[in-house]
């Protein structure tokens, strides 16, 4: 199999665990302790990987002012993309308990939710397809920390939307189009990196990284804290150490 369909096929796997994430949250009603655990140790599974099987290889690979000027540009912009659809009424688009407000609170919410939802999940895919980049094979430590992050993000997220009385179709339609869209951002990701310099490499897999951090530490850990609260470290703890033992043992 082509190694650039190879992407595009891991993309879409990491990203269908949003869809399932979803599922689980439409048809059953998950205790919100339940989903701020998942959701914490989601969260140290994705710190886990982007120290070690990003931001560390980037530096190596291609230096280290290429690896901190592509995180911080990586942060900061997807900061304010999501201030900019906060005011829109998307940021609480990953919480799991009243916080969403209904199209009729706030118009146009519906979309900005999608928008951020999106926002959220073509960094991690843009990363799945660049770690092919050279050995023409997927990091599994990546693969299963997007994989792990994102069955608590939609299951999260679509429990809000729900209580937004979002319907099915869209809860569905935008998980589901994320999902696609994965897939795609991932086979974009190696075909136009595909035989670029290292140091170009570096700076966007950084970049790519930073935008994850910002991403989990403006969405992921409120939800987790808020519901999970002082044992929130425990579980991420327990997230990260398995994210590290996977990369040590099979990364």
């Amino acid at each position: 199999m082509p190694t650039w369909l190879q992407a595009g096929l891991w993309g879409l796997v990491a990203g269908g665990a949003l869809v399932l994430g979803a599922g689980v949250a439409w048809v059953v009603r998950v205790p919100p302790r339940v989903v701020a655990g998942i959701m914490a140790f989601g969260a140290g599974v994705l710190i886990s990987a982007l120290a070690f099987e990003l931001t560390d290889e980037a530096a190596r690979t291609g230096g280290l002012l290429p690896t901190v000027l592509g995180f911080l540009v990586g942060a900061a912009a997807y900061t304010a993309a999501d201030v900019a659809l906060a005011r829109l009424g998307a940021r609480h688009r990953k919480r799991s308990g009243d916080q969403q407000p209904s199209e009729d609170e706030q118009a146009g919410s519906g979309a900005a939710i999608a928008v951020g939802a999106l926002l959220d999940g073509v960094p991690e895919s843009v990363v799945l397809g660049l770690t092919l980049l050279g050995g023409g094979r997927v990091s599994p430590a990546v693969l299963a920390a997007i994989f792990i992050s994102n069955v608590p993000e939609g299951l999260s997220s679509a429990a809000g939307m729900k209580r937004a009385h979002r319907s099915a179709a869209y809860v569905f339609g935008v998980w589901g189009g994320i999902a696609l869209i994965s897939g795609l951002a991932a086979l974009l990701g190696y075909v136009a990196l595909d035989g670029v310099s290292p140091v170009t490499v570096a700076a966007i897999t950084a970049l790519a990284a930073g935008a994850i951090l910002a991403m989990i530490a403006d969405t992921m850990i409120p939800e987790a804290y808020e519901r999970a609260a002082v044992y929130t470290g425990l579980i991420t703890t327990v997230g990260f150490l398995t994210a590290f033992t996977l990369h040590l043992t099979g990364g």
